[in-house]
């Protein structure tokens, strides 16, 4: 008596999805990239400005300005795939540091002090960080 197992699915759904993983982080690595940028150009004017105001951060003031400088030429990079870990690094280390400078005084939860979109990158740079740019990358 021979005993027939069904195929096994899940570790085809597996393979499959480690082959699609560097894709997926690369397409994440350019949307988050993308739209990083456009938030750090709002520093500088562009999309509504500062909280929609249309008003730009005074040129070199401390931190607005320079965060705004950092946010647009790390976002860049990362955008690109060009030394990503370390820009993905140290964005997140920016988020990090305008969410506990900046809203964590007001409120503890992110969703009352505003803070959500800056706790949120921190973290999806810090994965960046972690796992690198996926493909379509400049450079690894």
């Amino acid at each position: 008596m021979s005993i027939q197992t069904a195929p096994k699915t899940t570790t085809t759904v597996a393979a499959n999805a480690d082959r699609a993983r560097p894709i997926v982080l690369g397409l994440f690595r350019i949307v988050m990239g993308f739209l990083f940028l456009c938030h750090g150009l709002q520093g500088f004017g562009f999309f509504g400005g500062i909280d929609g105001a249309g008003l730009a951060m005074a040129f070199g003031e401390w931190p607005g300005w320079w965060a705004s400088l950092i946010e647009v030429v790390g976002s860049a990079c990362v955008l690109a795939g060009f030394g990503t870990r370390t820009a993905a690094f140290l964005l997140s280390g920016v988020m990090a540091y305008a969410y506990f400078v900046h809203h964590a005084p007001m409120a503890l939860m992110p969703m009352h002090n505003g803070g959500e979109p800056a706790a949120m990158y921190s973290w999806v740079f810090l994965l960046l960080a972690a796992f690198g740019p996926g493909a379509f990358a400049l450079r690894r």
